[in-house]
């Protein structure tokens, strides 16, 4: 798998909400997981241009993103900027 135990508990822990590496509830861990894989796909379907079910499986995953992203910026928006900036994501 692309993403191991370790890396996982590091991305819960550098950008979840209670800093823990168990913490993977957090709207801002589930988002960091979300921009991970995205990138990783990103990558995958600029060498494969015609898998069109990993390209299917992208678009949900932003899909996801965004949906979470909107929920964290109506209940609290600065954590949302906070984690808009840490990630190098723009609206």
């Amino acid at each position: 798998m692309y993403l191991s135990k370790e890396k996982k508990e590091d991305l819960f822990e550098n950008h979840g909400r209670l800093k823990s590496k168990t913490d993977t509830g957090s709207p801002e861990s589930q988002i960091a997981l979300f921009s991970h894989r995205i990138n990783h796909l990103t990558g995958h379907l600029k060498t494969n241009k015609k898998d069109y079910s990993t390209r299917l499986g992208l678009l949900k995953l932003v899909g996801k993103r965004r949906r979470l992203l909107d929920y964290l910026g109506k209940i609290d928006i600065e954590r949302y900027r906070s984690i808009i900036t840490e990630l190098n994501l723009r609206k």
